[in-house]
């Protein structure tokens, strides 16, 4: 990998900084819990029930958030190759395996934390064919267990699902779906009971379901809001911090209030007729999880260019995803929301007609799609949401990289492929 001086993103926002020192803290603490203190805490998947740990009082370590966190400490290619020498094929799924690499890797000096502990349980929808054999080999070697969670088919093939969604839930994600996970979601309670000692509260993960509603609505504010202002007042990088690490706590009192201040500040900015950009000239669109080794290369070409990435899929997907009237069913609703939250982001139809009412939305000039070459599940969508995209008169470029190695990766190289894309459709 080119480490670039760029390599570091620019923060224009007070809230940035104050979340990313939050979860500083967070890491420290959760830390001292589940390592230190021996606490009980489960590994998960970011598309299960985090509501039902936060209700009981579990820390959760969530292993997109884990294998970030590992990438950005460019540790990833030394347990990649773990892997390899361990017998594993080398176009293992990136970003779902990080975190078993570094567990057999089994080296405390370089780990972060020295490694996990062993957990209570370790959750997963089975979302692909190699979940199963990831989260079953990686609860081996914890020494824990497995709970996997299905991920039935959604047969309802709602085009405009996101516009349904937060009232019309049962009928969008269907009855059978959510009755299903409504059961598995009983099982894990009942699970986690026994083996914690700690009871479900159905008060506090009510008011917790009612909080997230609120928390929710302030992120869709604010994303409301960027895509109509002209010039964009935040790009994605920082719009992906301020709305991941609260959506990592969410419900809590911190995560409602930070999203708040991270509305009112984005208000600001468009008040203020403030931009990412001094010279914005083009408007684009990131499709795919972040580049969590290289947060500076969405900013790369903001002043160069007028180049700014102002939609990625974090922050408006607060809005279709998350939010929900709860009719006095939070349980269900919770169902509602998990159901189905891999499907919507990467598998058609689903995907790429979400994506391009977005890019209607946000006005958005031309499209970078992250392609990993070896996560099945990203790669699902991609084709045809950007033959959709193509179609609406979004151009899109398709980069062979990953989100968490960095072996392939080369910051000068990928900021002059989209420079150059760009000048080849007549945008710069």
């Amino acid at each position: 990998m080119n480490v670039s001086a760029n390599q570091r993103s620019r923060k224009s926002l007070a809230c940035t900084t104050a979340a990313t020192a939050y979860q500083k803290a967070f890491g420290k603490e959760l830390r001292r819990k589940v390592v230190d203190e021996q606490e009980p805490f489960a590994i998960v998947q970011a598309d299960t029930p985090h509501e039902i740990f936060h209700a009981m009082d579990i820390p959760i370590i969530t292993n997109q958030w884990w294998s970030a966190y590992i990438s950005a400490k460019q540790l990833s290619a030394r347990y990649f190759d773990t892997l390899v020498d361990a017998g594993y094929p080398a176009n293992s799924c990136k970003y779902c395996s990080l975190g078993l690499a570094c567990t057999l890797a089994n080296d405390p000096e370089t780990a972060p934390w020295g490694g996990l502990p062993k957990p209570t349980v370790l959750v997963a929808r089975l979302t692909c064919d190699c979940i199963q054999h990831v989260f079953g080999q990686w609860a081996e070697a914890l020494g824990s267990e497995f709970f996997p969670m299905e991920a039935p088919a959604w047969v309802d093939k709602d085009l405009r699902w996101y516009a349904h969604a937060q009232s019309d839930w049962e009928r969008v994600y269907q009855p059978d779906r959510i009755a299903q996970m409504v059961r598995e979601m009983e099982d894990l309670i009942a699970l986690l009971e026994k083996r914690t000692g700690r009871r479900f509260d159905e008060e506090k993960f009510h008011h917790l379901m009612e909080q997230i509603n609120v928390q929710e609505g302030y992120i869709w504010e604010a994303a409301q809001a960027i895509g109509a202002a002209r010039p964009c007042p935040v790009s994605i990088a920082e719009q992906m911090p301020n709305t991941m690490i609260p959506q990592w706590h969410r419900g809590s009192e911190w995560a409602v209030g930070h999203a708040k201040r991270f509305r009112d500040e984005v208000m600001e900015r468009i008040n203020q007729g403030l931009g990412a950009s001094s010279r914005e000239n083009i408007r684009l669109m990131w499709i795919g999880a972040g580049v969590w080794h290289d947060p500076g290369f969405y900013q790369a070409l903001e002043e160069s260019l007028g180049a700014v990435f102002v939609w990625s899929m974090y922050m408006p997907f607060a809005g279709p995803s998350y939010i929900r009237d709860l009719h006095g069913r939070p349980m269900e609703a919770l169902a509602s929301r998990v159901a189905s939250m891999n499907e919507t982001l990467h598998l058609p139809p689903w995907m790429n007609g979400w994506m391009t009412a977005e890019a209607q939305r946000c006005g958005i000039d031309a499209a970078v799609m992250l392609l990993p070459p070896d996560n099945r599940l990203s790669q699902s969508g991609t084709k045809m949401t950007a033959s959709a995209l193509e179609d609406a008169g979004v151009p899109v470029l398709m980069i062979d990289a990953d989100m968490v190695d960095a072996k392939i990766w080369d910051h000068d190289r990928m900021v002059g492929m989209v420079a150059d894309f760009l000048a080849e459709k007549g945008l710069a």
